[in-house]
């Protein structure tokens, strides 16, 4: 399956906001033997702008990912048609749907192509040192159903490049804290760093097997945190980037304490 057009056009955009809402550091690497075939890419979730750098990060690595979106943002105007052409996967986790999209997601992860990015947690982590939350076994189900290999993604800095802001934006004083956030890191430029590790060894684990997709979650999630440790090496505990916006009402049961 090609990329298509409007896809690579906007990923090369995409790299070039990246490039100036900060600095970019991508380090480990997609094997190439895994480019072109199915592949998942599963990272963490810490910040909104965390897509933006994840597709910048691919690109250098010449890949173009495609994401399991909301129904509700393929049905935007405008923003829609434009994902929907450039081939994102949508599910409705709310909806008696939901197992449609399943279907079809992991049908596309047989197809090949691009790799298709998931975060595995469901949302931003709300962990008070922001490390991952607990998550859900959907990325690991698709990954032993449709038997693709899974890269952990880790992520560093760009939480602090936008605030986390609203649940819900409705008005200018709900967007107000996402604009004047981004336009003070515009100034700082943090550093976005973005680590590609070694491909989850799930081999000995089976779809539809009782208790593997919690255990091929658990190394899944195990292998995001281990390439994350090196990325905040002097942030072990709390970020020193305060977002007075972000509530810290999760916890994690990955961080290296207490995994």
């Amino acid at each position: 399956m090609s990329t298509p057009l409007l896809w690579r056009v906007l990923t090369t955009l995409d790299r070039g906001f990246v490039g100036l809402s900060g600095r970019l550091q991508v380090t480990g690497d997609i094997p190439a033997d895994l480019k072109g075939r199915p592949l998942l890419l599963a990272s963490n979730h810490i910040g909104n702008l965390d897509p933006f750098v994840l597709i910048a990060a691919c690109h250098a690595l010449g890949v173009h990912p495609r994401f399991l979106l909301a129904g509700g943002l393929l049905d935007a105007p405008i923003m829609g048609p434009a994902l929907k052409a450039s081939g994102h996967l949508r599910v409705d986790r709310a909806s008696a749907t939901v197992g449609d999209a399943y279907h079809r997601t992991v049908e596309a992860l047989r197809r090949g192509g691009d790799p298709i990015a998931v975060y595995p947690e469901g949302k931003i982590s709300l962990d008070p040192g922001l490390w991952p939350e607990r998550g859900k076994t959907g990325a690991a189900r698709l990954a032993l159903s449709g038997g693709v290999p899974v890269i952990p993604v880790s992520q560093w800095g760009a939480h602090e490049a936008v605030y986390w802001g609203n649940t819900r934006v409705s008005g200018w004083d709900d967007f107000k804290p996402y604009l004047t956030s981004y336009l003070r890191g515009l100034r700082r430029r943090p550093t976005f760093k973005v680590h590609f590790g070694a491909p989850v060894d799930l081999s000995d684990l089976r779809d539809g097997r009782p208790g593997d997709a919690r255990r091929a979650h658990e190394r899944i999630m195990r292998s995001i945190t281990h390439g994350l440790v090196p990325l905040r090496a002097d942030e072990p505990d709390l970020p020193k980037f305060h977002d007075p916006t972000r509530p810290t009402t999760g916890s994690s049961p990955w961080r290296p304490e207490a995994a």
